[in-house]
């Protein structure tokens, strides 16, 4: 899979509650309509972080990149299944597509 042509910036669910531990790096999330929080810990954190409304799947790949070591060459892949994982979860959602 490759990060759509159209660039799109993401943004936290509007019907989201979120509950974070600093210490231990790790974020518990519910959608409102759900009924089993979804934890996310280390690198899945940090990419939750990076969803801010602002950043497209690029640059939150670019940013990914500049932290830690792809030797296997799958990031790309893995954040795209990770991104497409929380949108079907309703976790995140379209925040607009970035201009070009």
């Amino acid at each position: 899979m490759i990060i759509s042509s159209t660039p799109v910036v993401w943004r936290h669910g509007a019907y989201l509650a979120q509950v974070r531990t600093r210490s231990t790096n790790r974020v518990a999330l519910l959608h409102l309509d759900a009924s089993q929080p979804v934890v996310l810990e280390g690198t899945a954190s940090t990419i939750w972080d990076l969803i801010d409304g602002r950043r497209t799947e690029q640059a939150i790949l670019l940013s990914l990149q500049a932290s830690f070591e792809d030797q296997a060459g799958q990031m790309q892949s893995q954040v795209e299944a990770f991104l497409a994982s929380l949108a079907a979860q309703q976790l995140i959602e379209p925040a607009g597509v970035a201009s070009q």
